[in-house]
């Protein structure tokens, strides 16, 4: 009679014990043991965070252990288990462990691997590979992908988010609710007595700062006593929490009719608008020719000075915007949007300020230029117009589609497509932690048709759809990679650009995510061969591009991987994604928005379409009511909120991977994720504005708020 010792982890999540019969067989490669109950009911085994050990005698040799099946039947009544782990003990004292970290539902059995990862073309045992094949199956007819809105990325087929597979819901509904969540959080910011408050308009902009009682940090302090500046307004194009729109300019559009008489007052380097738009390869031609080519310590400088002193002119189009309906969900309070474009200019003092806005995609007389130069309140007016735009493409589209509902997809298909035992999916699986399960939250109660997106954005009542599907025309996967999506936009050269903290705080957490990535992939993938022959791997691929992007032409999302390196750059967007790209936008929305002047998440005035209207009153009415400020204040707050026994990038207490390799790998990605957050610390000491959104002690694992 042979003895094997199994040994049971349960979760630490509240009601994941269970008092419910617990079954194992031990299946090897020569023979499976016998069904043999685990638990007697109400003997306090299997309880919350409890590690239980069973001897299992089994009468024949099994040889090697290679599948655990574990199986639980109600008791009195349905009881759900989380369980983390199984260990066995075998005869010969080996020890092999089997992840779970599954949830088992009803009388519902989960059958596990050891944990070492495989591809498809190492498992050579039949029983493994029919094992790998039913997984797939079952999970592929459990995550069905649904089209929630034509033109959107694929998401998950459930409506609410009690519908989802157990595995992938919050441990507490609770947690998630955002109509409880808002509350409580406009309850804490002290401003409950304005949240019905529609339709009544602040006196002054001085009043805002009566809903700023209780919660206030040094940013939030900043922004509310400089907003009005220039310099402010600059700044947040690049370390704000929608820093990935603004786009060097070479060349002004036919549509922006700016001329250097317009804006010359704004100009410090005595250069003309055209000779500041783009670096001038004619005169560096010419100096070089005068001086010939054999140049001298003072020739270079001279040179470098006609290199380098033009291309300072930056520009923002909101043209997404143009044609989206306003909300008109409150017939009592008209909304409005508009589509302004917006030029900028890097000083000498190599500060970003804006130079000329016009409000409109159509120039005209209906479209005037605003300039620095007009009366104070036609200039402020303006720039409130482009920050409400600015926070309207924030909400809709970097933030909402090409996180969230980009997280969504690839989560989707990575549980399609990849059993628990490829690497990929072990990688993967706590950068999708919740994020299905926010989408679904958020699809049942806060971007529905009614939800509390209506209340107080422009763009709600549709309008957040119609951008979507503008959108995803013409989005692509270059554009989620970060260094192509910096060097898209003429943003990549820092001595140029320089304190664009998002970029280099940006690249420093890519190059880290990518190495760690490469690391791990390159474990089980020896060389491109290997992941050619990966068909898991090829049809998760396939899946997200046939299926989540639609098949679409214009995307680029690649159809198949030919190379480890594709592989490697493949899932290092799928992480970063999920980790700091969505914690660089997400997190400093209460720094940044929650003064209401600074992103005003609507106006109840149609854009001026002269200059000299603008008044102080004109503003207070076009900003958001006291209601509306109610809304958007307790929304950016707790979307700004941590979950509770967060994850941060690098923390991995799931133990997916049981090889030594792997978790050698993961110790190199943890130090040199302390190293960068080290150096933010030591820069942000020294900054009245910290920038620290990208620090990865700040970042969490996934897109789960």
């Amino acid at each position: 009679m042979n003895s094997y010792t199994v040994t049971v982890a349960t979760g630490h999540q509240w009601f994941a014990g269970t008092d419910d019969y617990i079954y194992i067989t031990l299946v090897g490669t020569e023979q499976c043991s016998d069904k043999t109950l685990l638990d007697k009911p109400l003997y306090d085994d299997f309880e919350r965070g409890a590690v239980d050990s069973y001897e299992v005698k089994v009468g024949q040799d099994l040889g090697q252990l290679v599948l655990v099946k574990i199986e639980k039947q109600k008791y009195w009544m349905q009881d759900s288990w989380y369980c983390r782990y199984v260990t066995v003990k075998t005869p010969s004292g080996e020890h092999v462990e089997f992840p779970c970290y599954r949830w088992l539902v009803d009388d519902k059995n989960v059958v596990l691997r050891d944990g070492k990862a495989r591809l498809p073309q190492d498992d050579e045992n039949i029983l493994v590979k029919q094992q790998r094949q039913k997984e797939l199956e079952i999970r592929r007819m459990t995550y069905r992908w649904k089209e929630w809105q034509p033109g959107f990325p694929m998401s998950i087929d459930a409506n609410r988010h009690k519908d989802l597979p157990r595995d992938i819901q919050f441990d507490s509904e609770k947690e998630v609710n955002f109509v409880l969540n808002y509350t409580k959080a406009i309850e804490n910011l002290c401003v409950n007595k304005f949240m019905n408050m529609f339709q009544s308009s602040w006196n002054d902009l001085a009043d805002f700062e009566s809903i700023f009682l209780r919660i206030k940090n040094t940013n939030i302090e900043y922004v509310m006593q400089h907003w009005k500046e220039d310099s402010m307004f600059g700044y947040q194009f690049l370390n704000g929490c929608n820093p990935v729109l603004i786009e060097k300019c070479f060349k002004l559009p036919d549509k922006l009719p700016v001329t250097h008489e317009m804006v010359s007052s704004s100009l410090d380097r005595n250069l003309t608008l055209e000779q500041e738009l783009e670096v001038d390869f004619v005169m560096l031609f010419l100096f070089i020719y005068c001086y010939g080519f054999t140049l001298t310590r003072i020739n270079i400088k001279t040179c470098l000075f006609f290199w380098f002193q033009a291309g300072n002119i930056f520009i923002c189009d909101y043209e997404l915007l143009e044609g989206v309906s306003a909300n008109c969900t409150d017939l009592c309070t008209q909304q409005y949007l508009a589509a302004p474009i917006c030029l900028l200019y890097k000083n000498t003092q190599n500060k970003i300020v804006p130079i000329a806005i016009q409000l409109s995609q159509t120039p005209g007389k209906d479209a005037p230029i605003f300039l620095p130069s007009d009366a104070h309140y036609d200039w402020l007016l303006a720039k409130i117009w482009v920050r409400s735009s600015d926070f309207q493409i924030h909400q809709t589209v970097t933030h909402l589609l090409r996180t969230h509902l980009i997280s969504e997809m690839f989560a989707i298909a990575m549980f399609r497509q990849l059993p628990a035992v490829h690497p990929v999916f072990k990688l993967l699986i706590p950068h999708v932690r919740f994020t299905i399960a926010i989408n679904t939250k958020a699809r049942e109660e806060l971007i529905c048709e009614g939800g509390l997106f209506d209340k107080a954005n422009a763009i709600g009542g549709g309008g957040h759809v119609q951008i979507i599907q503008k959108v995803m025309k013409t989005l692509t996967f270059r554009s989620l990679c970060f260094p192509d999506m910096i060097r898209m936009r003429g943003m990549d050269n820092n001595e140029e650009i320089p304190k664009y903290f998002y970029r280099d705080d940006g690249y420093r957490v890519w190059e880290a995510t990518k190495s760690f990535v490469s690391d791990v992939m390159c474990i089980y993938y020896s060389n491109d061969e290997r992941v050619q022959g990966d068909g898991e791997i090829q049809a998760f691929v396939k899946d997200v591009s046939d299926f989540g992007m639609q098949d679409s032409d214009s995307c680029g999302f690649p159809k198949c991987l030919n190379s480890r390196e594709e592989l490697i750059e493949y899932l290092t967007v799928i992480v970063f994604t999920a980790s700091a790209q969505h914690a660089a936008i997400n997190f400093g929305q209460y720094d940044w928005c929650s003064w209401i002047p600074n992103a005003p998440a609507t106006m109840r005035k149609p854009p001026p379409n002269q200059k000299g209207l603008a008044t102080l009153s004109l503003i207070m009415e076009s900003l958001p009511d006291r209601g509306r400020s109610s809304w958007h204040l307790g929304a950016v707050w707790a979307l700004s909120q941590y979950q509770e026994n967060e994850l941060f990038l690098g923390m991995y207490p799931d133990e997916h991977f049981t090889e030594g390799r792997v978790k050698a790998a993961m110790e190199k990605f943890r130090k040199e994720l302390a190293g960068i957050s080290e150096s933010i610390k030591i820069r942000d000491e020294k900054k009245r504005m910290p920038y620290y959104y990208l620090r990865p002690d700040k970042i969490p694992n996934s897109v789960a708020i």
